[in-house]
């Protein structure tokens, strides 16, 4: 079947070409059990096959069949827990197929459409709604980080040492820092950026494609501050730092060391290196 250009990436694994060999059979099998009238595949997906479609009286949703990584495991265990405040409504769930039938954002513009600081308004209206008190089966954030700190530095040997190696040093050491002495743990979203959340009718704004976690709230703002949808500058990630840390109530040295850390663990995966990642490192490392 064909895929959108961003889903390419899988193909390089064998699990990745696994999935893709279900995809036509778990298709079909979602859209009989959910009577679901499909159109072509969203462009923009990059961890998941996503379809606009209709349920049989009319009501526009969308249709998910998410890649099997870990970090997505728990999204519809989020969207249930927010139950539409703030997210997308999940409608149905089906485990088995990583299947999940979505409300469908209308009119759907990502949030990066906007200007920079009406884009950070709308997220320091968002984001507290987003801050729930959460548990299970949530992973916590510091089992997720410990797990950075264990795998960054074979990453980075085995990418070529991409990076100078102070990078490194410091991202494990604030990682270890941060992890042990964090304040009051809410559900936060580790892939929180302009481009997963958009316009609504009853929103404004609504989050998408959560990547959920429990911790603490300075870190639900990390990938607003490195994100390159909202530009990619010393001065930009600078500003998002400051105005989101400020505006929101959080500490801003625990948001720029939650950055630096998540940025870097995210830096390199399956071997592939982000330049834009490392160059978000250098900026706040250096205060440029």
């Amino acid at each position: 079947m064909d895929l959108p250009e961003g889903l390419d990436w899988v193909r390089a694994s064998p699990a990745g070409r696994a999935w893709i060999a279900t995809l036509p059979t778990w298709l079909a099998e979602c859209t009989e059990r959910w009577s679901l009238r499909l159109g072509p595949p969203f462009g923009y997906a990059y961890a998941s096959l996503a379809l606009p479609a209709h349920l049989p009286d009319g009501t526009p949703v969308v249709l998910k069949l998410q890649y099997p990584d870990e970090e997505s495991r728990h999204e519809a265990d989020a969207l249930a827990h927010w139950d539409g405040d703030g997210a997308v409504r999940l409608l149905a769930h089906d485990p088995h197929r990583r299947a999940l039938l979505l409300e469908r954002c209308q009119p759907g513009t990502p949030l990066h459409d906007l200007p920079l600081d009406p884009a950070l308004d709308a997220m320091t209206g968002l984001l507290p709604r987003l801050w729930r008190p959460a548990g299970t089966p949530f992973t916590p954030l510091a089992q997720e980080a410990a797990g950075w700190i264990d795998r960054m530095p074979r990453a980075w040997e085995r990418a070529g040492r991409p990076y100078e190696r102070r990078l490194l040093d410091a991202a494990l050491d604030l990682l270890g820092g941060l992890a042990s002495s964090q304040g009051e743990q809410v559900l936060v979203n580790q892939d929180l950026h302009a481009g997963n959340v958009l316009a609504a009718d009853r929103g404004p704004w609504l989050a998408i494609d959560p990547k959920p976690l429990t911790g603490e709230r300075e870190f639900s703002v990390v990938p607003l501050v490195r994100g390159p949808e909202l530009g990619h500058s010393p001065a930009a990630v600078q500003h998002r730092l400051a105005r989101l840390s400020t505006e929101l109530g959080l500490d801003r040295e625990r948001v720029r060391g939650w950055t630096i850390g998540h940025t870097l663990a995210w830096s390199i995966s399956d071997d592939i290196v982000s330049p834009e990642n490392i160059e978000v490192v250098r900026w706040l490392l250096d205060g440029d």
